[in-house]
């Protein structure tokens, strides 16, 4: 029955992606016939009743249908963040009572979490530098004239802001995740050395587990498919034909290598790792790859792929419930990717010289940055700034094309999440086969 459900929420979610797809063609079509023809009016009602983002200044008076939707399936996964991440990390530790077994598997996991991380970006590096040499990222059209960048701050504050200094703000901050991480280790570390001194906090953790799967699997399974329609038609209805135009090798060139590492890279680490075929892996994280790619959010996804994980891909929950919340903090492959690639895009567009120590500075903050991001949809183009701050690409040629980077960045946004929560799932199978916590026998079936 179990098996029979989660088949029918994945084909539930093809659909409803497919649907949304075609449906945002045409939304597309629409919206370029209309303001093509001086009927902007007629699109701006359309707009207002059913994409408008109305939290924004302006849009008082809009409905927003689909961005309503979207939103309040968005928050109410947003809502179990903390006290899962929190609680599923100190379990995990508290079901590891072997010391030396909980470092080794640490250690096993930030191996993997690096070594694939670094790999990401040594492939973009590559891949941009041959893109930026065959002049492809020069003299792009930039229309963008007024645009200013945003703010950026030292990557190496990532290290301070890991360490809470208040725990109530650190437990009801959803930003702040890589700081509740930190959080549950050192309470998981605390009552591991108490043992049979303190009973109440894991009881109580079990409970919350219990209470916040229930509740994910009746939000997920009852309303994902649609609110996966609305927020991928909502996205084509917003980021039209207009905002695709410019920058076309940047985008395509990024697309592809995402796609790659996505439906190949990922694979090939499952087969070199666990000796096992990769085609149950690609079959069953499918659903979590549309998941993330609809929501834009690992955050947001990390409940199905937590489920995805254990009940299909036959890791073992100890396993899972450690190295899935540490990697959707620490392991954004797809976000160190594109944000390689972005940045040799500008430094082409700007006019930058790239020199090979200015290509390794751009590959060491990408791994600072990426760590950073926090696992919401658009932290990446936006964490961006702080890798051209830290290579100088800060003239005002850079920070046009910085901003063309955020006006065109969304779809691609969508498939780093993918990428970033694929990668996470297929790190937790090399864990738990180096650790014997794989069931084979469940991954197959």
């Amino acid at each position: 029955m179990q098996k029979k459900g989660t088949r029918q929420l994945t084909v539930k979610m093809l659909i409803a992606m497919a649907a949304a797809v075609l449906c945002g063609l045409a939304v597309i079509a629409l919206r370029e016939s209309l303001t093509g023809s001086g009927r902007e009016a007629v699109w701006n009602t359309i707009n207002n009743l059913l994409f408008a983002d109305i939290s924004a200044a302006g849009n008082e008076k809009a409905v927003g249908l689909f961005y309503i939707i979207g939103q309040l399936f968005v928050k109410a996964l947003q809502l179990v963040i903390v006290p899962m991440v929190f609680t599923s990390i100190v379990l995990a530790m508290l079901r590891i009572a072997d010391s030396r077994k909980l470092g080794r598997i640490s250690g096993k996991t930030v191996g993997m979490f690096l070594l694939t991380t670094v790999t990401s970006i040594i492939l973009a590096a590559v891949v941009g530098i041959l893109a930026y040499n065959a002049g492809l990222f020069r003299n792009t059209a930039l229309d963008m004239a007024g645009s200013t960048g945003k703010t950026g701050s030292n990557p190496l504050m990532i290290i301070l802001n890991a360490v809470p200094n208040n725990l109530v703000s650190a437990l009801s901050n959803n930003g702040g995740v890589l700081a509740i991480v930190v959080l549950a280790l050192a309470v998981g570390l605390a009552v591991n050395a108490l043992k049979d001194k303190v009973t109440v906090l894991p009881k109580l953790c079990e409970e919350i587990g219990e209470i916040i799967n229930k509740f994910l699997s009746f939000v997920v399974d009852k309303f994902g498919p649609l609110a996966i329609f609305c927020l991928i038609t909502r996205t084509c209805a917003t980021y039209g034909i207009a905002h695709l135009r410019p920058a076309i090798a940047y985008v395509l060139l990024t697309v592809a290598l995402l796609l790659l590492v996505l439906f190949g890279g990922y694979a090939l680490v499952v087969k070199i790792t666990t000796g096992l075929s990769p085609r149950p892996f690609v079959k069953k994280i499918s659903k979590v790859a549309l998941f993330g790619f609809s929501t834009s959010s690992s955050a947001a996804t990390l409940p199905l792929n937590l489920k995805t994980t254990t009940e299909d891909l036959g890791v073992q929950d100890e396993i899972a419930s450690f190295v899935l919340p540490l990697g959707m903090t620490v392991n954004m492959d797809g976000t160190a990717i594109m944000q390689v690639i972005a940045t040799i895009f500008i430094a082409g567009c700007a006019g930058y010289e790239l020199s090979l120590p200015t290509v390794l500075l751009i590959g060491v903050l990408a791994i600072i940055a990426s760590i950073g991001t926090p696992a919401a949809p658009g932290a990446g183009a936006v964490i961006l700034f702080t890798i051209l701050s830290g290579v100088g690409f800060v003239g005002e040629m850079a920070l046009m094309a910085y901003s063309l980077i955020l006006a065109i960045n969304r779809p691609i946004e969508m498939l780093v999440t993918a990428l970033n929560v694929v990668g996470d799932s297929a790190c937790a199978m090399a864990v738990a086969k180096s650790e014997n916590a794989l069931d084979e026998e469940r991954y197959r079936a």
